[in-house]
């Protein structure tokens, strides 16, 4: 065997990672063809760029295309965006622009709206919006279907910023960013529950779920699934739930959304990890209607990607984003203000501890 080969790729970031390590009779080539060789769908242009980009290590440290691979190298690749093969039509979605110049584009994602084209939904995305936007979109080199530049991505219904390479250079740059976490991502979060201590770190193991394939669960002995990190800090307490930012260490799919279940703080109105229900408060009629309300006016789970820092792919320069809550958010927040302000604390009939047992079910 010449060589392994470790095609992995994180299910919530859009690049890919390879990781060979060369035979010991590995003949000395050209490391632009070494990997053009070894690498599908992947054409030579793309490696170089790539290298350019200081994105193609040899034995840990960056390498130029014309570099000779040697006898038991260890080389590590990173491109930006899983390769597809389904052709993608440009559709006018409107969309909120944050930022924009010739090599990104920032923009604050509604609600609702899918990001990657799969699985029945090949209209209506946020990729089908980008073609239009755009016009024309910058293309892998060699790829017969131009690309859209995403290098993360957010749930259907989850709201925020995201950032968007125009150029191969700049979503080679940006792929890097996020693979090495030099990115700095921060969402808001409506959980259910109060907390003892102003903030804290989550980390368990997280992949699919053995019970149900559609959503994510944690391993916490780390037999199964990817590493996660999640740290979180109190930002407003309303008794039964809690307004708290989380900062994403790691990008696993659903990270937020199945930490906090886990944790026995199921984000509000997460249907997918138990929190569509009544799982903090009293037995009053009345706040249940309250709750029911409050998720009527927000019909999805509590989850905002409030900021984003990356540096500049072609400048280098340090930039922040920021996206306001949305509408619905800031509409159940206030009526939770104005809750805790009107039911002051032993106003309430029996109050109902945390439903443990609708949480344990989902795991």
């Amino acid at each position: 065997m010449d060589q392994e080969l470790d095609n992995s790729a994180e299910e919530q970031e859009l690049y890919e990672h390879h990781r060979i390590v060369c035979d010991p009779k590995q003949s000395q080539i050209r490391l632009d063809k070494f990997l053009f060789d070894r690498l599908a769908n992947t054409s030579r242009n793309r490696i170089q760029v790539a290298a350019k980009a200081g994105n193609v290590l040899v034995n840990g440290k960056s390498a130029k295309p014309s570099q000779k691979v040697k006898p038991d190298d260890e080389i590590s690749i990173v491109l930006p965006y899983p390769q597809r093969e389904v052709e993608i039509l440009p559709e006018d979605i409107p969309l909120e622009v944050l930022y924009e110049d010739d090599h990104i584009l920032v923009i604050n994602k509604q609600a609702g709206l899918v990001v990657h084209p799969g699985h029945g939904n090949w209209t209506g995305t946020l990729v089908n919006a980008l073609l239009f936007h755009f016009g024309k979109l910058p293309s892998t080199p060699g790829a017969e279907i131009p690309r859209p530049g995403l290098v993360h991505r957010l749930d259907k219904d989850t709201s925020g910023v995201m950032v968007v390479g125009k150029t191969e250079e700049a979503l080679t740059h940006l792929a890097r960013q996020f693979f090495d976490r030099t990115s700095d991502r921060r969402y808001n979060a409506l959980v259910w529950g109060d907390f003892n201590e102003d903030e804290g770190l989550i980390e368990g193991h997280i992949g699919r779920s053995v019970k149900d394939r559609t959503v994510q669960f944690v391993f916490p002995d780390g037999d199964q699934g990817k590493p996660a990190l999640t740290r979180w800090k109190v930002l407003e307490r309303f008794r039964y739930i809690t307004l708290v930012e989380c900062k994403l260490e790691t990008g696993r799919t659903h990270q937020i959304r199945v930490h906090m279940q886990w944790t026995g703080h199921p984000l509000f109105n997460d249907a997918a990890y138990g929190g569509d229900r009544v799982l903090k408060g009293t037995t009053f009629t009345k706040y249940r209607q309250f709750v029911e309300n409050c998720f009527k006016v927000l019909p999805r789970q509590a989850l905002h990607a409030r900021t984003l820092d990356i540096d500049h792919p072609i400048t280098g320069k340090r930039m922040h984003f920021e996206s306001p809550l949305p509408a619905d958010m800031q509409a159940v927040l206030e009526k939770w203000r104005t809750y805790t302000v009107t039911k002051p604390m032993g106003d309430d009939d029996d109050e109902a501890p945390l439903d443990k047992e609708a949480v344990n079910n989902m795991k």
